[in-house]
């Protein structure tokens, strides 16, 4: 969703790394067009003033370090300022204190809520707690029922709520069932509403004193940018909320909430949501995303994410048999369904150091998740023999699978093909002496042997 901040940021360093010695002058022009392409990223005025004022004082003061280049200095008090932009460290909802751990989701309707508090359960849940959902909304048509289908599918408990029960009794009766089912997290969606008004938080402000709330989440939209902010401020000021998670942060925003947020409400960013599966939920990490809005990438995310979907055995099959070049058109289709968890090729190219350079160069290769659904198509219309033995598949099976995929023998073909390249260039991989095995053993000093 920084696609466009990054860029203009990544032209405004190009031309800071162009100067040998940075003048007033230089770093003064150049936070005139990071204040712009903060203000076009939709980011509160007010933040990006004070954002820039602080970082156009840290690189006059010369508080840099002498290893940098004077360009590098700068990007480095950017990259820091950031950090503190968005929230400094990550927070986490703490489970140390009082039980069962009360988590009340806050926000306006639409915001995805009540997504978010079963995405909430199923990772707690995989973490070894035992959540309980509580269906507090009784005004939303099949509200109640959404949260029951999110619990049956992450496999969580949910509270056996009524519409015709006022919601500060839902929630008493629910906190005395998880006591008495040893249900040590209870996540209660609340009601929203099209916009603020006092019923809602005076609903919300009944339901706060009378159940032990360890936690107030409000749940913002990120596509709705600084009415996000705004709505916050609100929220905060009349409950305390204690966090904030941001939805819909694969969209097309241009991130005006996420850099906003923190800065206005004093509360923490602690998750983001960044798809409709109910495992499309990250934890914040304002250092990672300054790193990815300055186009650094973010590598611990990436292997996070691939160690979460990756089954350690299963990897080191595959390693054995692209090593013995017995990789088969069925175990690319285990990776495609690998790759599918851990989100869109979008997200996962954002998260590699040096990509939006590459998007740059002309005739570049782009991430297309449709071609991924094509091939994946192609490959399921083959039988499992053909899935072993690609060799087997002439004309009129091409014609078939085809068929059964809706596609064209052309792109059939090309699937194939690239298959057989990447074999060939495993192969020729094989059979290449390892680098340190072509070099002379180096005598090693006396002292330096172990």
């Amino acid at each position: 969703m920084f696609e466009n901040l990054t860029d203009r940021l990544e032209a405004v360093f190009k031309k800071l790394r162009g100067h040998g010695v940075l003048t007033e002058e230089h770093i003064a022009e150049a936070m005139r067009e990071v204040r712009m392409a903060l203000l076009e990223a939709d980011v509160n005025y007010q933040v990006a003033r004070d954002f820039v004022d602080s970082v156009s004082a840290k690189a006059l003061g010369r508080e840099v370090s002498q290893k940098l280049s004077p360009g590098q200095q700068v990007i480095k008090i950017v990259r820091d300022e950031l950090v503190e932009l968005l929230g400094g460290s990550t927070e986490q909802i703490r489970f140390d204190g009082r039980q069962p751990v009360t988590i009340m989701m806050a926000g306006l309707q639409g915001s995805g809520k009540t997504t978010t508090a079963g995405k909430l359960a199923a990772q707690f849940k995989d973490s070894g707690r035992r959540p309980y959902l509580v269906p507090a909304d009784i005004y939303r048509p099949a509200a109640i029922e959404q949260l029951q289908i999110l619990g049956d599918r992450v496999g969580v408990p949910v509270h056996p709520s009524t519409a015709d029960t006022k919601p500060v009794d839902i929630c008493r009766r629910a906190v005395a069932a998880a006591r008495e089912n040893n249900y040590d997290t209870l996540i209660i969606d609340t009601a929203g509403r099209l916009h603020i008004d006092e019923q809602l938080m005076g609903e919300l402000k009944e339901i706060q004193t009378a159940v032990d709330l360890s936690e107030i989440l409000f749940v913002a939209d990120a596509m709705t940018g600084q009415d996000a902010v705004t709505v916050a401020d609100t929220f905060n000021k009349n409950l305390e909320i204690t966090g904030v998670v941001l939805t819909k942060m694969e969209g097309d925003a241009r991130g005006g909430a996420a850099l906003s947020i923190k800065r206005v409400t004093g509360k923490p960013i602690m998750y983001v949501g960044t798809g409709e599966g109910l495992d499309a939920l990250e934890t914040f990490h304002p250092d990672r995303t300054a790193s990815r809005i300055l186009g650094m990438g973010d590598v611990l995310t990436l292997i996070e994410k691939a160690e979460a979907v990756v089954d350690k055995q299963e990897a080191d099959r595959i390693a054995r048999k692209l090593k013995r070049s017995e990789f088969t058109l069925e175990d690319f289709l285990d990776q495609i369904q690998q790759i599918k968890k851990m989100g869109s090729l979008e997200q996962i190219m954002s998260m590699v150091p040096g990509i939006n350079k590459l998007r740059q160069i002309k005739d570049a290769p782009q991430p297309n998740e449709k071609e991924l659904v094509k091939t994946e198509a192609i490959i399921r219309s083959m039988t499992r023999k053909e899935r072993t033995n690609h060799r087997i598949i002439d004309a009129s099976r091409r014609q078939r699978i085809a068929a059964g995929s809706g596609t064209s023998v052309a792109e059939v073909n090309r699937v194939l093909k690239s298959y057989t390249e990447m074999l060939k260039m495993l192969k020729k991989m094989r059979g290449k002496p390892g680098a340190m095995s072509g070099m002379k053993r180096r005598k090693v000093p006396k002292g330096m042997r172990r």
